[in-house]
């Protein structure tokens, strides 16, 4: 029954609270209300008058904002453009020798090893000569008696002894076997493999005990003073690539890149693959090795004062070649016709159309009309 009393209590007591001061909050929060509304009226009407007179003044910023689309610009200016022909090609050289057995033989003696510096003439192995050795040793030995018996002889002929034909026949057998002697001599030295440059020994590819024949490779002598890169190109480009061209040398292996001259153009095509043969000299170097793997590009065409672009700029419009350039006063996307000289890796010499100075839209230019509004 409490419970009840008090409830019953605080009912009429707000009651009263709101039959004596509730309902004036009420009236007051209207009034508020009201002020507030007639306010907003007012600065809208006010907001209304002024953006209508900055569309009547003409303000291209206020303009092109409305329905304008975001877009890149870059500068244009000059700069070098070259095509080039790009060819696999591999290290050769002037000096590249592989050093064969010219008799057969049985290898005794190996006095070099890979890495070596060697002179011209410096020998390389030995291989087993001892039966023509043997013959020169005999020669020399009758070489030696008949040498004594001619001196003898011509000294009897100066004194008036002898016959003239006994002089002649010891004169005779004495030049017979210097020239056997001299012939032998010649033939041992084929049992010596000597180095016919001065180089770098590259590979020794005989042992010791093997047997080898004529033409059999031994060892590779290289010069690394004069090696070049040699490559082959199709003939379609016989008429532009001529010796003087100048050309990279890329080399993927080691990433590096060599610039130099073609110092050799074929001017004969090879009837079997269609192609020419081309060369240009290498610095000295020990990273460059013969057969290396090398990417020759070599410069068919050079402007050092060009106006470039990249080509997917480029798009086609009623047969015409066009690019949109930013008008930056008037925020206005202009459509220009341009033409086109030559390309390469992705790039276009532009030949006429633009000028230094002007501003190329690079990106967003997809779906861009002529004049319509830009912002960058």
């Amino acid at each position: 029954m409490k419970n009840t009393f008090y409830q019953i209590t605080a009912m009429f007591t707000l009651l009263a609270f709101v039959a004596c001061g509730g309902g004036s909050g009420i009236e007051k929060k209207k009034k508020e209300l009201d002020e507030l509304k007639a306010k907003h009226n007012e600065i809208s009407a006010q907001i209304k008058s002024l953006e209508a007179e900055i569309a009547q003044s003409g303000d291209s910023t206020s303009k092109n904002n409305e329905k304008s689309k975001m877009v890149a610009i870059s500068e244009i200016g000059f700069e070098k453009f070259e095509r080039f022909v790009d060819v696999q090609g591999r290290v050769d050289g002037d000096e590249n020798i592989v050093i064969s057995a010219k008799v057969p033989s049985t290898v005794v003696k190996i006095y070099v090893k890979s890495g070596d510096q060697v002179k011209a003439g410096q020998a390389i192995a030995q291989l087993d000569g001892e039966i023509v050795a043997s013959q020169v040793r005999d020669l020399e030995t009758n070489l030696k008696f008949v040498t004594e018996v001619f001196n003898k002889q011509k000294s009897l002929w100066e004194k008036g002894v002898g016959s003239e034909i006994q002089f002649l026949q010891a004169k005779t057998n004495k030049e017979s076997l210097e020239q056997k002697l001299a012939t032998l001599k010649e033939n041992l030295s084929m049992y010596t493999l000597k180095s016919p440059i001065s180089g770098t020994v590259d590979e020794v590819m005989i042992k010791v005990g093997q047997n080898i024949a004529p033409g059999m490779p031994a060892s590779r002598i290289v010069n690394f003073n004069k090696l070049k890169v040699k490559a082959d190109l199709a003939e379609t480009y016989a008429a532009e690539v001529k010796s003087g061209n100048q050309v990279i040398v890329h080399f993927p292996d080691i990433q590096k890149d060599v610039y130099a001259t073609l110092r050799y153009s074929g001017r004969a095509i090879n009837l079997l693959n269609r192609t020419f043969g081309i060369e240009a000299d290498l610095p000295s170097s020990q990273q460059f090795i013969p057969n290396m793997i090398a990417v020759v590009k070599v410069v068919t065409y050079k402007n050092d004062k060009a106006i470039v672009i990249p080509m997917n700029l480029i798009q086609d419009s009623e047969g015409k070649k066009v690019v949109y350039i930013a008008d930056k006063a008037n925020h206005k996307a202009v459509k220009r016709e341009v033409v086109i000289g030559n390309t390469y890796n992705g790039k276009a010499e532009i030949v006429s159309g633009l000028n230094t100075g002007e501003f190329i839209i690079e990106a967003g230019y997809q779906d861009l009309n002529d004049q319509e509004n830009i912002q960058f």
